[in-house]
């Protein structure tokens, strides 16, 4: 897949990677930690990640609406490193594909969120509009995501 635009945010979490990975592979709490997106779940009797799992996110749009529900699939799945799915589109189209990367350390865990739009014509259209306002919002949105999950995971009374 070519790729149009891409952008990405690294937090470093005081945290051991395993219990990183238990809150950002786990899409049923993504409501707790996403500005956009309130609450997700698994599909076609999925009951957790693996490569090919489905869900389904409702989205409220920058924080505010239009209010949609969003089909994603699950495309990489590498415990305790790598967790990404891709947004359906019209027909088989993926419209964006959201990632994250978890690099421990001795002193925690390195996670970087990004996002990858592909380069087709509707988004080169789309971006060209509102491109920059939209990478803003997609760049604050993913530091808020992470500084979210960071508060669980680095809290001594929240097992994460």
């Amino acid at each position: 897949m070519l790729v149009v635009v891409r952008g990405s945010v690294t937090v470093h979490m005081a945290a051991p990677v395993g219990r990183v990975w238990d809150l950002v592979s786990d899409v049923t709490r993504v409501g707790e930690f996403s500005p956009e997106t309130f609450e997700a779940e698994w599909l076609d009797g999925a009951t957790g990640p693996e490569v090919g799992a489905r869900f389904r996110g409702h989205v409220r749009r920058n924080g505010r609406g239009p209010v949609y529900w969003t089909v994603c699939t699950v495309t990489a799945c590498d415990p305790g490193r790598e967790f990404a799915f891709s947004v359906g589109g019209l027909g088989t189209s993926t419209v964006n594909t959201w990632r994250y990367e978890l690099t421990p350390g001795d002193d925690g865990t390195d996670v970087t969120e990004s996002f990858e739009l592909p380069d087709t014509l509707p988004i080169r259209l789309y971006w060209l509009l509102a491109g920059p306002l939209r990478h803003r919002t997609n760049i604050n949105g993913m530091r808020t995501t992470l500084e979210r999950i960071k508060a669980v995971t680095e809290s001594p009374a929240h097992p994460g």
